[in-house]
């Protein structure tokens, strides 16, 4: 909206599919809420217990500021112990969550007007954050034909001498897919070859249900070239704590400390207590998480490709999102987004809310039950176009 005390800048801007679910999510008193990625689950109680002790034993001031010194040891031993690498501690900044880490990252690389290409279908404030850093965000578009792998050869015909960061989210939100070793291989000599910058979100690290996950910076000459962005919020179903951290080169993780200054100062400190503990007790809270997602996941793949003019691939690969196509039905992902929402009161996202090559799909979140997941079916494929 226009409005003498709104920066002109925001003039044009309009509310995402993102930002309005919440009052779509109150269009009717028995809506089924598949349209965030906010499980349904607390967060572990150990987790919440040993934070509270922690807060009760004085953990509630500023920490250092590019986190607590524990933490970050702890972070780099996870490294260690997980994919037997080697981060130094220069090289790690705890974050406000995954969200603040990629503003901090974009705005610590990009110049005016550089270039930067998001791989799409892509989460939905990426294109928002790379214009607050003052780039140009560009979508790469992927496709279900293709297990909405990256193809590298057409990629490099997106590159032009303003390039200069590529974005990469695997496991995907909100496509669900994987990236495979090959794909990240050939994406490494792409980012060498035009001297790019990778900035690999990877908060879906324990979603990935069919290959080990490869942090995309073990690759060769990728560390020195490659901005990981983590979070808590997925993997421990962490969502309200905010807490993430990123990996970088120490000389950005020096500017992104100084950027942050002016932006949260530093992490709650609760928050870091949290997710250390999250860490070293990974084992036992990880598991059983990892293991309903996947059920809910596969579930609802089954259902889907049961309903007529409506198919999403299988099996399943990674996250706890589903994108399944409803091209059959004629209509425009909005347009089946609406239907379902008014006559089946379920609530999903259309699809090219994640870039225009999201165009013919739909969202689902598995987050919530197996038994709340079948009841949105049963009423979905009652509906006219999905006979």
């Amino acid at each position: 909206m226009e409005h003498k005390y709104l920066a002109k800048r925001y003039w044009a801007d309009k509310p995402t599919a993102m930002g309005k679910s919440d009052v779509l999510a109150r269009s009717f008193n028995d809506v089924i809420n598949l349209s965030l990625g906010d499980p349904d689950m607390i967060t572990p109680e150990l987790i919440i217990d040993k934070a509270f002790a922690d807060a009760k034993a004085g953990h509630t001031k500023y920490t250092d500021f590019r986190g607590e010194p524990e933490f970050r040891q702890e972070i780099a031993k996870f490294y260690k112990e997980e994919y037997g690498l080697d981060i130094p501690d220069e090289e790690i900044f705890v974050s406000t969550s995954g969200c603040i880490a990629m503003f901090l990252a974009l705005e610590a690389v990009v110049n005016d007007g550089d270039e930067v290409i998001l791989q799409g279908p892509y989460f939905t404030p990426y294109p928002g954050q790379v214009r607050l850093a003052r780039g140009i965000p560009v979508e790469f578009p992927t496709y279900e034909e293709e297990d909405f792998q990256i193809n590298c050869e057409r990629l490099e015909e997106y590159i032009t001498d303003k390039t200069r960061v590529l974005v990469i989210n695997s496991p995907n939100n909100p496509a669900g897919s994987c990236l495979t070793l090959e794909t990240m291989k050939n994406i490494a000599e792409i980012a060498e070859k035009h001297d790019l910058i990778v900035i690999s979100d990877e908060i879906y690290t324990k979603f990935s249900f069919e290959n080990e996950f490869i942090p995309f910076r073990s690759l060769p000459g990728m560390a020195e070239r490659t901005i990981t962005i983590n979070s808590f919020s997925k993997n421990f179903v962490m969502t309200g704590w905010r807490i993430g951290n990123i990996i970088a080169p120490d000389y950005i993780i020096k500017v992104i400390t100084q950027i942050n200054e002016g932006v949260a100062f530093t992490a709650p400190s609760i928050s870091q207590r949290a997710a250390l503990h999250a860490l070293r007790n990974r084992d036992i809270v990880q598991p059983p998480i990892t293991e309903e997602f996947k059920k809910r996941m596969y579930y609802a793949a089954e259902r889907i490709n049961k309903i007529p003019n409506m198919h999403v691939i299988y099996p399943p690969k990674g996250s706890f999102y589903l994108f399944p196509s409803i091209k059959a039905t004629g209509l425009s992902s909005q347009e089946v987004a609406d239907k379902i929402l008014m006559e089946a009161h379920v609530l999903t996202l259309p699809g090219n809310a994640f870039g225009q090559c999201g165009e013919g799909h739909l969202r689902l979140c598995c987050t919530v039950s197996v038994e709340k997941l079948k009841e949105a079916f049963d009423r979905i494929e009652k509906m006219d176009i999905f006979k």
